[in-house]
């Protein structure tokens, strides 16, 4: 529903509280002026600007969470987790602020004249200061970051006795809010001419895909004790593909990106994964094995689909990588119609990514957003006459970003946050 049915119902509490926020100059009283006036001020393109501006950053990632799913509606509990999941990091205690000084009870009250005892008021006599109040704890700003939403009208409950607990989101309040965010963006990133070189991956992941199956039907393929391949397998198999990559280092941590992350590199990891979820391919005994599918494609008798690998890729990184779906629509949009420089991409999108275990913000946005997006077919990435690293999308890139998406709760069936101890 757009706005203006969901103000319809909301009762007259909610609609003077929303007017109270945008200011509106009307009756409190009258349910239909006040329906009038909020339509009138929200359907201003300056108004919601300003309210984006001054959003927190906890706030406009909850926001970004919500604005590119096509579901109609939202559990308490599920807006509790978007809200936690995009809560701002609390700042460390300073190690150099001292702590305060626990100054024990005296035995006594009696003491020599001009002693701390002697100077001490007599009992009864003190003044009992206030308390210190004690931080908000993380489930208050999360309810907190809903009720505000519900302030902005963002948020409404729901219509029916089945709905009444659920909460929706206006779609032409998320068409608004998506322009106000691009045009904040659009202000940021920074436009070039096109490269005289560029990549292009585009058709290459599932050809590297149909030659890692046809390895397997044509090779003995041996699993350690641990499930990966031996160290001469890998290098072969790496050595089928179109783009080269060599197995990581051994005291690196990999972890969160992969059911093979630890062992193989990051795009033959995606493939590897993909393949075994997707039951072309099985750890049998020591070995591994294509399924009657696998077999299929290594014959060429069938093909993969790229919509396939890229929701993959967003089921398989979107833990991690927390408004990964977003992210990805963000650099849709700002660089589907021109080649924009990295940095400047990186300057309007980096607020919304955060840090993971080993990973900084720039090195999840750099190696873990833009470069699978590269290898997925999504992104050409060039270098501009003066050096810049400059992306636009693909066609197909620009087509499977905007017609894909998975659920907030869609996972896959493996444990993301096991920390290799090595």
């Amino acid at each position: 529903m757009n706005l203006a049915e969901m103000l319809s119902y909301a009762d007259i509490a909610q609609l003077s509280g929303i007017a109270e926020v945008y200011q509106c100059e009307c009756s409190s009283h009258s349910k239909n002026e006040l329906i009038q006036s909020i339509l009138s001020t929200v359907q201003r393109r300056e108004v919601l600007a300003q309210r984006v501006g001054e959003m927190s950053l906890g706030d406009l990632r909850f926001l970004n969470s919500l604005l590119f799913e096509k579901r109609a509606s939202y559990s308490l509990e599920d807006l509790t987790a978007r809200a936690a999941l995009a809560a701002e990091a609390r700042p460390a205690k300073s190690a150099e602020t001292p702590e305060p000084k626990q100054i024990a009870a005296p035995k006594s009250r009696i003491g020599p004249p001009g002693s701390e005892a002697a100077k001490r008021p007599p009992a009864g006599s003190r003044k009992k200061g206030k308390p210190p109040e004690a931080p908000p704890s993380p489930a208050d700003e999360r309810r907190s970051a809903i009720a505000r939403f519900k302030r902005y009208g963002w948020l409404f409950g729901g219509i029916t006795q089945q709905t009444r607990y659920l909460y929706h989101v206006p779609e032409d309040v998320k068409r608004r809010l998506c322009d106000a965010i691009e045009d904040r963006f659009r202000e940021i990133v920074e436009h070039r001419e096109e490269p005289p070189a560029y990549r292009d991956e585009r058709g290459l992941m599932a050809a590297d895909l149909a030659q890692l199956l046809k390895f397997v039907r044509n090779h003995d393929t041996p699993l350690t004790s641990d499930g990966y391949l031996y160290k001469r397998q890998l290098q072969q198999m790496l050595g089928v593909c179109s783009v080269l990559e060599q197995p990581p280092a051994k005291s690196a941590f990999r972890f969160g990106y992969g059911r093979r992350f630890k062992e193989y590199p990051e795009r033959f990891s995606l493939l590897y994964d993909f393949a075994f979820y997707t039951g072309l391919i099985l750890e049998d005994e020591g070995e591994l094995r294509l399924t009657d599918k696998g077999r299929e494609i290594a014959d060429g008798k069938l093909a993969s689909d790229p919509s396939e690998l890229y929701r993959f890729w967003l089921k398989l990184y979107k833990q991690p990588v927390t408004n990964l779906q977003a992210l990805a629509q963000w650099v849709m949009r700002l660089s589907r119609h021109a080649w924009v420089t990295v940095p400047s991409l990186e300057a309007a999108l980096l607020p919304l990514v955060k840090p993971y275990y080993f990973d900084s913000e720039k090195n999840v946005f750099e190696q873990r957003m833009l470069a699978m997006m590269l290898h997925l077919g999504l992104l050409r990435l060039g270098e501009s006459r003066a050096g810049e690293a400059v992306v636009t999308m693909t066609p197909q890139g620009v087509v499977l970003v905007s017609g894909s998406e998975i659920g907030f709760e869609e996972t896959l069936p493996w444990s993301y946050g096991a920390v290799d101890s090595r």
